[in-house]
C-alpha cells in the first residue's frame, strides 16, 4: 500500500478517515494549527503515512471549507482540495492566524510537539493568550500595568542610575534629564494610569523596580550569567535585578573574560577584544526586549571555551526567521521596553541592533554570528571564539576611512564571504547572505565601482573576487594573480577536453557557450590552438568547424 512521502511535524498532520473522522475533531485540529504556525492537514492518511482514502462526505472540498468557516471564531478561511494518490486524499491548507481563534463552542487550542517528536493539539490557557497576541504584534505586554505593583515598588536609586546612564551614553536623549521624576516615568512609559492613579508598568518594574518586588511579582524576569572553563564553573549568577543595574554588572563581568589583543594601525596601537562590545550589548538588549515574559525561564549569557551564547525564552516574533533576520522590518515583542532602552541610550536607535551584532564579528574577519540553534520556544545567539584576521580588519578600517563612512552590513557580508571563499557567483552570495537578488546586485555593482570587487565572465557564469588593491595591501598579490588568471590559463585545456567528448570536433559557438564569452574572444582562443597545431580548420565560414590534430 502506498505511503505519502513526508511525516507529521508541527506544520503537517495526518488523519485517518477509515471510520469517518468526526467534524468537531477536524475543526479542533485546524484551530490548533492556525493558533500555532498554520500548516497542512491530510485527511485520509494514517499516522505512519499510509494512504487509506476519504469517506464520501469528505470528497466535497467546498463543503469542508464551509464547515470549518462556520465552526470557528473568527471564521478561518482554509483551502481544501481532493488530491488523487493511490486513493483520494483531502488536503487542507491552514493559514497562521493573525489573532487567537476558537471553535464555535469556545475551545481555544494550540499545537505542540511531544517528547517523541510527534505533534498534538492541547488547550491554550488564558495566561498564554497575551503571549500569543504579543508574538503577533497585537499586544504590547511590556506596556501593561503589572498586577499588584505600586509606585513604591520603583527604586529611587535605580532612577538615579537611569539619569546617569542617559547623561553618559552617547545615544541618550538629554532632554529627558530636564523632566521631573514623575514626568520622566510617564515619558518612558514606566508607569500608566489605571482608575485615575498611576501604577508601574512591566517596563517600569523591569528597568527600575526593586529587586525583591521583581522576584515576587515577575518570577519570569530572571537572568543568568555563566562562565565555564572546560567543566569548571567560574561564574554562575542567577538574578532578578532591574535591567539597568544588570547591564552594568554584566559589562563588568565580561571585561574579566574578554581578553584584548593590540594591533598596530598607522601610528596607533588599537586593542581588539575577543568579543565585540557593541555586539555584546545589542545581543543583551535583544534578549531582554524580545523575550516572552509570560514564559518561565531565564535570559542566559554563557561564556565557554567555544564562544559566547546569549539565549532567551520565546521564539522569533511573527514574520521573523533565520533567513530574513537582516532584512525584516524592525519590530519586537515588547515595544515599550525597547523604546525606553533606545531613549536611554542602551539600544540601537534604528532598531537594527542585529546589524551591529553581525558587524561586530565581520569587521575583525571572524565567523558570522549563529542563530541556527534557535527554536519555536527559544532564540539563541552564538558568537564563536576566533582569532581576528588582522589584514582583513585593517582593510575594513582603511576602506571606511577612505569613504569617510561606515560600510553597509551588506557590503561587509559580501567582503567577508569573498575573503573566505575567494571567488563567488551572484547565486552563491545570495544563498549565503539570504539577501534579495536586487540588494546583492546593487551592492556588488557599487563595490565594483569603488574597486572593492572585480568581476569576470558573463551571465550566469559571472563571478566576483576581491579587488586588486585589497590583495596588494594584504601582501597577497600571488593569490590575486591565481584568482584572475586561472580561468584564462585553463581555457585552451578545457576546449580540447570538450572537443574530445565530441568526436574531436569543436566550433566557435561551442567555445562561446562554454565560457560565456563573445564571438571575437572565442575566435581568438581557437586561433591560438590552431597556431599551436593542436586543432585544424575543417571548413570556414559562419559555421566553421575544427578538428583535433592526431
Amino acid at each position: 500500500m502506498r505511503t505519502i512521502l513526508m511525516k507529521e511535524t508541527l506544520e503537517i498532520e495526518f488523519k485517518s478517515d477509515v471510520k469517518s473522522y468526526p467534524d468537531h475533531a477536524l475543526v479542533e485540529e485546524i484551530v490548533g494549527m492556525t493558533n500555532t504556525v498554520g500548516g497542512v492537514l491530510f485527511l485520509g492518511v494514517e499516522d505512519d503515512g499510509t494512504i487509506t482514502g476519504i469517506q464520501k462526505k469528505h470528497k466535497d472540498a467546498v463543503g469542508v471549507t464551509a464547515l470549518i468557516a462556520n465552526n470557528t471564531v473568527p471564521p478561518i478561511s482554509v483551502r481544501a482540495e481532493v488530491i488523487k494518490e493511490e486513493k483520494e486524499v483531502l488536503k487542507i491548507e491552514i493559514p497562521r492566524s493573525r489573532g487567537v481563534v476558537s471553535t464555535s463552542s469556545g475551545k481555544i487550542l494550540r499545537r505542540r510537539l511531544k517528547l517523541d517528536g510527534s505533534p498534538e493539539v492541547i488547550p491554550m490557557y488564558s495566561y498564554e493568550i497575551p503571549s500569543r497576541l504579543s508574538e503577533l504584534g497585537l499586544l504590547d505586554f511590556s506596556a501593561q500595568p503589572l498586577a499588584g505593583a505600586v509606585l513604591d515598588d520603583l527604586d529611587p536609586n535605580q532612577r538615579i542610575r537611569l539619569r546617569r546612564i542617559i547623561q553618559n551614553r552617547q545615544g541618550g536623549e538629554k532632554a529627558l534629564l530636564t523632566l521631573t521624576d514623575d514626568e520622566l516615568d510617564i515619558a518612558l512609559r514606566l508607569v500608566t494610569e489605571v482608575a485615575g492613579k498611576y501604577v508601574p508598568t512591566m517596563t517600569g518594574m523591569l528597568l527600575i523596580g526593586k529587586e525583591e518586588r521583581i522576584a515576587e511579582l515577575m518570577p519570569t524576569a530572571r537572568s543568568t550569567f555563566q562562565v565555564l572553563e572546560g567543566t569548571a564553573v567560574r561564574i554562575n549568577e542567577d538574578s532578578s535585578k532591574p535591567l539597568l543595574e544588570l547591564f552594568e554588572n554584566y559589562e563588568t563581568y565580561l571585561k574579566a573574560w574578554n581578553p584584548e589583543r593590540e594591533t598596530e594601525y598607522g601610528l596607533f596601537r588599537i586593542p581588539i577584544p575577543e568579543f565585540d562590545w557593541a555586539a555584546y550589548r545589542e545581543g543583551l538588549v535583544n534578549a531582554f526586549c524580545h523575550r516572552d515574559y509570560t514564559m518561565l525561564g531565564s535570559v542566559r549569557v554563557l561564556i565557554d571555551d567555544e564562544g559566547m551564547s546569549i539565549s532567551n525564552p520565546g521564539g522569533f516574533i511573527d514574520g521573523v526567521n533565520l533567513k530574513n533576520l537582516l532584512t525584516v522590518e524592525p519590530h519586537g515583542r515588547n515595544p515599550a521596553l525597547a523604546d525606553a532602552m533606545k531613549r536611554i541610550g542602551l539600544a540601537e536607535k534604528t532598531g537594527r541592533g542585529i546589524d551591529r551584532i553581525y558587524e561586530g564579528s565581520i569587521i575583525f574577519g571572524r565567523p558570522w554570528p549563529d542563530y541556527t540553534e534557535s527554536t519555536s520556544r527559544t532564540v539563541k545567539l552564538f558568537i564563536q571564539r576566533a582569532k581576528a584576521n588582522l589584514p582583513f580588519a585593517k582593510l575594513i578600517a582603511d576602506e571606511q576611512k577612505r569613504q569617510q563612512k561606515t560600510l553597509s552590513i551588506y557590503t561587509l557580508m559580501i567582503l567577508s564571504l569573498l575573503n573566505g571563499e575567494r571567488r563567488c557567483s551572484l547565486d552563491r552570495i545570495i544563498e549565503v547572505t539570504n539577501l534579495s537578488e536586487n540588494k546583492v546586485r546593487a551592492a556588488v555593482e557599487n563595490m565594483i565601482e569603488t574597486g572593492l570587487l572585480e568581476a569576470s565572465g558573463n551571465g550566469k557564469n559571472r563571478s566576483f573576487i576581491l579587488g586588486k588593491q585589497i590583495y596588494r595591501e594584504a601582501k597577497e598579490s600571488i593569490k590575486y594573480v591565481r584568482q584572475t588568471d586561472i580561468d584564462s590559463i585553463r581555457r585552451p585545456e578545457l576546449i580540447m577536453k570538450l572537443a574530445e567528448t565530441q568526436q574531436g570536433i569543436i566550433t566557435k559557438q561551442d567555445v562561446m557557450d562554454l565560457f560565456k564569452i563573445s564571438p571575437a574572444q572565442a575566435y581568438s582562443l581557437l586561433k591560438q590552438l590552431k597556431n599551436e597545431n593542436k586543432i585544424t580548420l575543417l571548413n570556414g565560414g559562419k559555421y566553421a568547424r575544427y578538428r583535433i590534430v592526431e
